[in-house]
Formats: C-alpha cells, structure tokens, sequence
C-alpha cells in the first residue's frame, strides 16, 4: 500500500484528502507544516507529497513551499512531490517545478484530476524504481566485459561502436543465442543515451490484441480490462534507448502503427485523442529472414528501411573459433563466483571437445553449458563428461591409429566376414594367400 504525506495547514484540508485518497486505498499521514514534515520524512518510508506552497507566515508567496522543495532536493530523499495551492500563479509553479516538484494541483481540486495525478506519480515511482534495479543488472564495465578474439568480431565491434553515439537505428540480426541482446546493451551504454532507460521488448511474446497497449500505453477503460492507466514502452524509453528483440514476429496489422513513430516520432495511447512526441532511440533484432517475409508479403518494407538505417549482421559460434576456449574460461570464471565454486579447469579432452563441437544454440548454449559443468564439477578439473555435449564426427573420417593397428583390424574384420576362411579373407583385402598367412603369423592372428 502507498504512503500519501499530506502537507497543509488546514485541518479540514488534511481530513477531505485523506478521505478520498484512503476511500480509494491510499494510506495517508499527515503534517501540519514543512518542519513537522521534515521530522516524519527521516523516519517514515513515504511514496508521494501533496504539499501545500502556503503556510501562516505567508499565504501568497509560496516561500514555505518552495523552502521545503529546496530541502528535500538537497537532502537523500527521492520522494515525488506534487504541489498545492489556491493562488493560481505561473510564476510559482515554475519554481516550483525547478526545485523538483512532479506536478502542480489549484485548489479547490477536482477530485478525479487530484485522483489521476496521484496515480500517475505513483507509477512513474515504481517504474523509475524497476529501471535503477533493471540498470544496476545491466549495468557493467569493461572490468567485466569479454574482450572478443576473433578476427569477425573484433571488427564487428569496432564498427558497431562507430555509430553508437549516434542517434541511427540499428537492426541487428543473426541466429539465436548469438549475442544481439548483448550488443544492443553495448550500444546502448557508449551512446550518449546511457545514463537514460534502456528498455528491452520482446516483440514474440506480445499479443497482437494487446500490441498497442504495450507500446504506446492505455487509458483507463479503454476496454473492458484497462482498470488503471498504463505507459507504453515508448513513453518509457523515454530520452533513452528501446530494444525492439525479435521484431519479424509483429503481426502485418500491428506493423502500420509503429512505422508511423518510427517516420515521425508520434503515437497515441489507447484510449486517447491526445499525440504524444517520443524521443527514444531504436534498436531492433530479428534470427529471420525478413527479406524473405518481405517477399511473402509478412513483412512492410518500408518499416524494414526505418529498422535497418546501418544494419550488423552477428556471426554465429562456430564461425569465431578463437572465442570458443577464451568464451570458456570467461563463463567459468563468472559462474564460479555467482555460485561461490572454487575455479575449475578445463581438461585438454574438454578443451578439444568443446572446439569440435558445431553449438547450433551459440553462446547461450555455451553459457548454459558453462554453467551446469561448473555446478556438477566436484574434482576441480572439467572433464568431457561434464559438458553433456555429443562431439560426434563424420562417418567417413577414421578414427586415428597406427598402421599396425589398423592393418590389424581389417584382417580381424575379413576374418570374421568370412568365418575364418583366409583364403577369401584376402581376396576381400586385395592381398595374395601368402601375404596373407604371414601376416596372420607376423600378428599371431592364430
């Protein structure tokens, strides 16, 4: 439940905002003036202010008001704040809203205006809460970063990282798991967004009857399910960057809709006549043919031109052989902390193993794999049997041996084809009856 901290020097004020805002499940606490405020603040978790701008010592001025913004800018506390008074004044609000203040409300207020900014100041909190967490996930330095050894990606990333402080729309495309989402971040974080959102979509996993609402945001009863407003993921993104993952899987009818933000920025929530501008930058990721659905009509080629102004195309594992074993160590390394494991080492038949497999899932499937050997690991080394992977090789390629080995193993198999009968044994091999009895001594065969 949200904390509402309602600060006025009016008793009967405090009373009519806690009975409508507890009538519609807010708690509130209440301070008669900024000092008392300040006390309750230090002590009490609070999720939004309604502060009064004018107290006894002036009733016009809103210098008490402004004094306390000023306060609760400099201080630790993160707490929205909306700002109240009777004396309409664009001069105050102005300040007002430089020293901090979210939103301004003249009284007497019009309860479902007061009830809809309450709400919207709310969900922006939870929102911006869920992104400080979402960047400290994401966030990471170069520390912690694996350095590519392979010659494709070494110059993927020096081209990637040409035009990342630029403001283009980038497609990046290629097979699952490898790596487009972590590029997307690499992009996001040396462009000159990076200290803004960086919201990921997954473009499959949204409903075509609920497309709009996830993008552009819903109003209240903008069908039957819309009990609350909703921001869309633009609205989000705001002066950041949105991920666009998977986005050959929009449905043909959705696709109209979000070329026309993409040609010009503009969009509408559901439900709304009002036009909202967006400021975000674009990044967007397919493991599709889009050329193909272009031509099978499931896919506007105008909306892939918006997508694709500089397009990258990632190469999949087994085309960056010298990332295989580094890739390794690093995933090692990282899950062996994340599970407090003592260090594993590769073994050179894991090693070997590991080269020769084709990984048709990429790098996520060797980050999975990674990760269960380490777990299962007991003795320190990672052995072929801990990574479950089937290094299987063409059929007709030999294993290794020795001449005598072999030579060995083919009069074994023409002896037995022809139950032990030498003569026909060496005709299957090409050899003469009596290259074939000494060979059969030279061996002790008999």
């Amino acid at each position: 439940m949200s904390n509402i901290l309602v600060i006025d020097d009016r008793a009967d004020i405090r009373l009519s905002l806690a009975l409508l805002l507890e009538d519609h499940g807010y708690q509130v606490l209440e301070a008669d003036n900024p000092q008392m405020a300040q006390v309750q603040l230090k002590s009490q978790q609070v999720s939004l202010i309604l502060l009064d701008m004018n107290f006894a010592l002036d009733t016009t001025s809103g210098a008490e008001g402004l004094s306390f913004l000023e306060w609760l800018q400099a201080s630790s506390i993160h707490t929205p704040v909306v700002a109240m008074t009777a004396w309409s004044n664009v001069d105050l609000v102005i300040q007002a809203m430089k020293l901090g203040a979210k939103d301004f409300v003249e009284k007497p207020w019009k309860n479902k205006q007061l009830l809809h900014i309450v709400q919207q100041q709310l969900v922006f909190t939870d929102l911006q809460s869920q992104n400080e967490k979402l960047k400290q996930q994401l966030d990471f330095s170069t520390e912690d970063e694996y350095q590519w050894q392979s010659a494709c990606m070494c110059q993927l990333i020096d081209n990637i990282a040409a035009v990342a402080n630029t403001e283009v729309n980038i497609l990046l495309t290629g097979e699952n798991g490898t790596g487009k989402s972590e590029l997307a971040q690499f992009i996001h974080h040396q462009s000159a967004r990076k200290d803004n959102t960086l919201v990921s979509v997954n473009m499959g996993a949204i409903t075509e009857s609920l497309f709009e609402s996830e993008m552009f945001g819903h109003k209240k009863g903008a069908f039957t399910d819309a009990k609350s407003n909703r921001i869309g993921r633009f609205e989000f993104a705001e002066n950041g960057t949105l991920f666009l993952d998977e986005i050959a899987n929009i449905p043909l009818s959705q696709q109209a809709k979000l070329l026309r933000v993409l040609e010009n920025g503009q969009y509408e929530s559901l439900g709304s006549s009002q036009t909202k501008q967006t400021n975000c930058r674009v990044i967007s990721a397919t493991n599709g043919d889009i050329g193909k659905l272009i031509k099978q009509e499931y896919f506007r080629e105008d909306l892939y031109y918006r997508l694709n102004t500089i397009e990258f195309d990632v190469p999949p594992l087994r085309e960056r052989k010298k990332d295989i074993l580094p890739l390794t160590q690093f995933f090692i390394a990282k899950f062996s902390q994340k599970y407090s494991r003592n260090y594993s080492e590769l073994s050179p038949s894991a090693q070997q193993a590991l080269q020769d497999y084709h990984w048709p899932g990429n790098i996520r499937e060797l980050s999975h794999l990674i990760e269960r050997a380490v777990l299962l690991c007991t003795s320190g080394i990672i052995e072929v049997d801990n990574l479950h992977i089937v290094t299987s090789k063409p059929k007709s390629e030999l294993p290794l041996m020795t001449l005598k080995e072999a030579e060995i193993g083919l009069i074994k198999q023409a002896l037995a084809q022809t139950n032990g009968n030498i003569p026909k044994a060496a005709t299957l091999l090409g050899l003469t009856k009596s290259s074939m009895y000494r060979r059969i001594e030279k061996y002790a065969l008999v």
